[in-house]
């Protein structure tokens, strides 16, 4: 479930006048997910899992632009608060209050014991993980197609490398302005295990971030997560923020 993803409006009529072909969305994406500034947001996680209810994550979240370096500090619920994750360069820590101590964990660690992984909050580069998928005679698997009454652009993409959680995807695009509207998340053997639907956009400095998504588990049926984010600021952030003393000194 990867959060906090602008998108840039695409030119309509450069849409209309040349279908793009997998690799220009692709492109696209890839251009739209990266950010140009330093980022922060308030960032809630409501987790229902069948049989269970739901639970409820809150958590600030800062992303310093030049590294890629981000902080997440839990602000509920109050069995969370003042605990965080901390990535700087290869380095990546998780804090409990309680404790004061500091844990190297991996991208694959659970943030808040939800289905939200540290890896999520990352900034990676989609053209170097996907590319286009083909059909048996060289073309992009690609169509027009409808989402509701939406019309779209529906394509599929395989990964390029082995670190990523899904090793194929099928996107559905706004064919009038290129939001992302829809992702289908597959596993090697073809199951469908995720399904997202980005439910709400808002305009940031002439950019569109969801900032309401929804994250079906396909898998085990039942289980859901909706990410809503507000607040966003993308003013520059000070570099102490990007530190374990700053952590710390937030649970004193």
């Amino acid at each position: 479930m990867k959060l906090l993803i602008p998108v840039i409006i695409w030119a309509s009529a450069a849409l209309a006048a040349q279908p793009p072909s997998a690799a220009d969305l692709l492109k696209k994406l890839e251009i739209n997910y990266n950010m140009i500034s330093d980022v922060s947001a308030r960032v809630k996680l409501t987790q229902q899992k069948a049989g269970q209810g739901a639970k409820m994550l809150d958590m600030m979240y800062y992303r310093r632009d030049r590294d890629a370096s981000f902080l997440i500090v839990m602000i509920g619920p109050e069995a969370e608060k003042g605990n965080g994750y901390l990535r700087v360069g290869d380095n990546f820590w998780m804090y409990r209050r309680n404790t004061r101590t500091f844990q190297h964990i991996n991208r694959d660690e659970s943030i808040g014991g939800s289905d939200a992984k540290a890896d999520d909050f990352e900034t990676r580069n989609i053209t170097e993980l996907y590319e286009p998928a083909k059909n048996a005679d060289g073309s992009d698997v690609i169509a027009e197609d409808t989402l509701g009454k939406i019309p779209v652009y529906r394509f599929e993409v395989r990964a390029k490398v082995n670190d990523v959680d899904y090793p194929k995807k099928i996107y559905w695009v706004r064919r009038d302005n290129g939001l992302a509207l829809k992702e289908e998340a597959y596993s090697a053997s073809g199951t469908l295990m995720q399904t997202v639907y980005m439910l709400q956009y808002t305009e940031i400095k002439k950019k569109f971030v969801p900032v309401k998504q929804m994250f079906i588990d396909e898998f085990e049926k039942g289980n859901k997560t909706i990410v809503e984010i507000s607040g966003i600021s993308t003013d520059k952030l000070d570099d102490n923020i990007f530190t374990k003393a700053y952590l710390e000194n937030l649970s004193k």
